[in-house]
C-alpha cells in the first residue's frame, strides 16, 4: 500500500489508493500568463533573438526606424539626383582618360620611352576619337529610331535607363574618382541619416581600419538635445582606445569634444568592444546651471546620495557618501567650494548627522554651516591646524569606541561591522553619520610645525596625513565620512597613500594631466578622462569617479559632470532648515550649541612641541618658517650639536639657499663661519648656525607667546 494514500472513513474499513499527495497553493489567476503558449514561446524568442533587428523588438527604436523611413524617402530624389551627377562626372572622367589614352601615355612615361611612342599615341588618339564620333553618331540614329518607333515614351524609357546606370556608376565608394566630396563641409548630423559617414569618422581617427567597418546595434535616436547610437568595433579593436581618442573622433565628425560622450557598454549586453556614443547639438554647459533640488525639500535622509549636477545627456547625478569618501580637487576659482557645499548639504539637511567643519581658506564661505556643525572653525594658522589634529584624534577614538560597542550588539541589530540606518538614528547608541569636511586641505597637511607623538618624531602635517589616512580606511563603516577639498592637488600635497584610500573623487579644471591623475587615479588621462582639458568657461563642470552607482549605471568609471548651482542665500537657507531640524529633534550639539569645547584627549599620548620643554600641544609656542623646519628636522641633535652647516640645512629642507639665509637672519639666526672635520679627517671651514642661536630664537618665540 502506497504510504502516501488517503484512507476513508473508518466505518467504511475499505481503503483506496489515489496516488501520491502533493504540497500545493491554490492561485486564482483568472488571466494566465500567455493565454496562447505557442504565441508566448514565439514572442520570448522574439526578444530574445541576436537575429531579430533591435528597432522590432523596441517601441523606440521602432518610431525612430519609422522617422528614418520617412526621411530617407523624402531624400531619395534628391540622392538618387546627386548620384546620377556623380556617375556622369565619373564616366566623363573615364572617357577622357581613354580618348586621351592616358595608360598607354602613363606606361611610356614611366618607362621613359615615351618619345619613341609619340607616333603611336596620336594613331591610337586619332582612333579613339574617330570611335567617338562612330558611337554618337550611331546614338543618335537609335534614339532617332526609338522615338520614330515608340515616340516620347521611348525616349523616356532610355532616360531613366541611362540614369540608373549613372546612380549606379556615381554611388558612394571609398577610394573611387568623382563620387567623394572633396569638401566634405560639417558632419555633426549628417552621420544620424548616413551610416558611411560615422564609418569614415572612424577610420579617419585611425579607431577602424581601411578595409573594417562597424556593425550597428541600436540606430541613431533622440536622447535630450542630442544623438545617441551603439555600435559593435571590428574584433579585435577595444572600446577603451575610442574612450582614449575621443578628441580625436570628435574631430573627425566636427564637433567640440565637450560635445560627444564615448562610454563601453558593460554587463550582460555589452561587451570590450561595444561603443556607446552620445553627440549634443550644442555645447550641453553653455546654458545656465540649475538650481539645487534640495531647495524644494524639507529634510533629507543621509544614507540617500546626495543631487550633485547633471551631466551632459541632461541625467540626474547623485553622489554617494555613507560608507565612502570624497576628494574634490581644481584650480582657484573652478567651484571646488561650491561642489564640497554640494555634499555637505544634504547631510545638514538630515538632523541625525554630526558634522566636522574645518575651513582652512579662512573666508566666509562655510561660515553658515557653525549653525549646525558640532565643531567648526576658520583660520589658517598653525593653531587651527593644532585643533584639527585634536579632532582627528577624537574622531581616531570614536571609531574605535564605536567597532567596541558593536560587537557587543546582537546580529538583528547589528548584522554585520557595519553601522546602518537604524543603529545611525538611535540616540541609545550614539553612533550617528559623522561628515568631515576640511576645505583647503593642503594648509594642514603642509604644516611644518614639529610635534611628538608617542615618541616619535613628525611634523604636524605628516601627523594629518597619517590620522586621515586611518580614518578614510578605517571610518566609512562606522559611519565617518571625508570630504577633503584642495586647490593644490599634487603628489606633495596630498600623500599617496591617504589618496589611495578616498573612494570618490571629483576633478575640476586643473593645469595639467598630472594634477587630474592626482584626483582621479594614475593613468585616467590614458582612458580618456582628464580635467586639464575642461575649458575655462564651464565653471563647475568636473569629472566625477564615483564610489558607488550612479544614473549613468553602476559600471561607469568617470563622467563629465556640471554641479548645480547654490549661491550663498540658498546655503544659508539650507543651513538655517538644518538646524531648525536639529532643534526639532533635539539633536542639535557641539559648537552649534554653544559648547565647543576642546576634544578630550586622555585616551591617546599627548602631542608634544620639540625644544619647548613638557607644555602641551594646544599652549605650545609657535614657531615661524623657516626655523620650525629647522627646529623639526633637527630633533634631538638640537641639544647634542653645537654647530650645524647651511648646506646640510639646505638639502634636507630642499630650500633656495639665499631666501633660507635672510629668513633666518631676521629671526635672530645668523650664519657665520666655523670649523668641522670632514670625511677625509681634515678640519675645513664652512658657513652654518650655531644650535645655541636656534634655541635662544625658540626661547623668545616662547616668551613673546606667554
Amino acid at each position: 500500500m502506497n504510504e502516501n494514500a488517503m484512507p476513508v472513513p473508518a466505518e467504511s474499513r475499505e481503503v483506496m489508493d489515489v496516488g501520491p499527495v502533493y504540497d500545493a497553493e491554490l492561485v486564482d489567476e483568472s488571466q494566465p500568463f500567455y493565454s496562447q503558449p505557442r504565441l508566448g514561446r514565439f514572442w520570448s524568442w522574439w526578444l530574445r533573438s541576436p537575429r531579430v533587428p533591435v528597432w522590432l523588438k523596441d517601441r523606440g527604436q521602432a518610431r525612430q526606424a519609422v522617422k528614418d523611413a520617412v526621411v530617407a524617402v523624402g531624400r531619395s530624389p534628391w540622392r538618387y539626383l546627386r548620384a546620377v551627377v556623380r556617375g556622369l562626372v565619373a564616366a566623363v572622367r573615364w572617357w577622357r582618360r581613354w580618348v586621351t589614352v592616358r595608360d598607354y601615355r602613363e606606361a611610356a612615361e614611366s618607362s621613359e620611352k615615351l618619345a619613341d611612342k609619340f607616333t603611336e599615341i596620336r594613331a591610337l588618339t586619332l582612333f579613339r576619337w574617330k570611335v567617338t564620333g562612330a558611337l554618337t553618331v550611331a546614338t543618335m540614329v537609335a534614339l532617332a529610331l526609338v522615338e520614330l518607333l515608340y515616340g516620347a515614351r521611348g525616349l523616356w524609357s532610355a532616360a531613366v535607363l541611362v540614369s540608373l546606370a549613372l546612380a549606379v556608376l556615381g554611388r558612394r565608394r571609398d577610394g573611387s574618382p568623382g563620387r567623394k566630396a572633396v569638401l566634405a563641409g560639417p558632419r555633426t548630423l549628417t552621420w544620424t541619416m548616413d551610416p558611411q559617414v560615422l564609418v569614415d569618422a572612424f577610420r579617419d581617427a585611425k579607431l577602424v581600419g581601411k578595409d573594417e567597418t562597424l556593425r550597428l546595434v541600436e540606430r541613431a535616436t533622440r536622447v535630450g538635445d542630442g544623438w545617441a547610437i551603439t555600435v559593435d568595433l571590428p574584433a579585435t579593436r577595444k572600446a577603451a582606445d575610442v574612450i582614449k581618442n575621443r578628441e580625436a573622433l570628435a574631430s573627425a565628425l566636427a564637433v567640440d569634444e565637450v560635445q560627444l560622450i564615448v562610454e563601453r557598454v558593460r554587463g550582460n549586453g555589452g561587451h570590450a568592444g561595444r561603443v556607446s556614443m552620445w553627440v549634443a547639438d550644442a555645447d550641453p554647459y553653455a546654458t545656465p546651471p540649475l538650481r539645487t533640488p534640495l531647495l524644494a525639500v524639507a529634510r533629507w535622509d543621509a544614507w540617500r546620495p546626495v543631487p550633485f549636477g547633471r551631466d551632459a545627456r541632461d541625467r540626474k547625478i547623485d553622489l554617494p557618501l555613507v560608507w565612502t569618501s570624497l576628494l574634490v580637487g581644481a584650480i582657484p576659482r573652478q567651484g571646488k567650494t561650491f561642489a564640497a557645499r554640494l555634499a555637505a548639504a544634504g547631510l545638514i539637511l538630515d538632523p541625525h548627522t554630526r558634522l566636522y567643519v574645518a575651513d582652512f581658506k579662512a573666508g566666509k564661505d562655510w561660515d553658515a554651516a557653525a549653525k549646525v556643525a558640532h565643531r567648526f572653525m576658520s583660520g589658517d594658522e598653525t593653531s587651527h591646524v593644532l585643533a584639527l589634529v585634536g579632532w582627528l584624534v577624537e574622531l581616531v577614538g570614536e571609531v574605535q569606541g564605536r567597532y567596541r560597542r558593536m560587537r557587543d550588539l546582537d546580529d538583528t541589530i547589528c548584522p554585520e561591522s557595519k553601522i546602518t540606518p537604524a543603529m545611525s538614528r538611535d540616540t541609545a547608541l550614539n553612533m550617528p553619520i559623522t561628515a568631515v569636511f576640511l576645505d583647503e586641505v593642503q594648509v594642514p597637511l603642509e604644516d611644518r610645525t614639529p610635534v611628538e607623538v608617542e615618541g616619535k618624531k613628525l611634523t604636524a602635517g605628516e601627523y594629518v596625513g597619517e590620522l586621515l589616512t586611518w580614518l578614510a580606511k578605517k571610518g566609512p563603516a562606522a559611519g565617518i565620512v571625508l570630504v577633503l577639498a584642495t586647490q593644490r592637488p599634487d603628489s606633495k600635497t596630498i600623500p599617496s597613500g591617504l589618496r589611495a584610500v578616498l573612494g570618490s573623487r571629483f576633478a575640476l579644471r586643473v593645469m595639467d594631466w598630472r594634477d587630474s591623475n592626482i584626483v582621479l587615479g594614475e593613468q585616467m588621462n590614458t582612458r580618456g578622462y582628464d580635467s586639464s582639458r575642461l575649458l575655462a568657461s564651464h565653471k563647475g563642470v568636473g569629472i566625477l569617479r564615483p564610489d558607488g552607482e550612479t544614473q549613468a549605471g553602476a559600471d561607469v568609471l568617470a563622467l563629465t559632470v556640471r554641479t548645480y548651482y547654490m549661491p550663498n542665500e540658498d546655503w544659508h537657507e539650507l543651513c538655517r532648515r538644518g538646524r531648525a531640524l536639529r532643534e526639532a529633534a533635539g539633536t542639535l550639539t557641539g559648537h552649534a550649541a554653544g559648547q565647543d569645547t576642546a576634544p578630550e584627549l586622555d585616551h591617546v599620548s599627548v602631542v608634544r612641541a620639540i625644544g619647548t620643554g613638557q607644555r602641551p600641544a594646544e599652549l605650545r609656542p609657535v614657531l615661524p618658517e623657516p626655523l620650525a623646519s629647522v627646529v623639526a628636522y633637527l630633533g634631538e641633535d638640537l641639544d647634542e650639536r653645537e654647530f650645524i652647516p647651511t648646506a646640510e640645512l639646505v638639502e634636507a629642507l630642499d630650500v633656495e639657499p639665499n631666501s633660507f639665509g635672510r629668513a633666518m637672519a631676521d629671526l635672530g639666526c645668523p650664519s657665520t663661519r666655523d670649523r668641522i672635520t670632514g670625511e677625509d679627517g681634515q678640519p675645513r671651514r664652512v658657513r652654518g648656525y650655531h644650535t645655541a642661536s636656534i634655541r635662544a630664537a625658540i626661547t623668545r618665540r616662547t616668551e613673546d607667546q606667554s
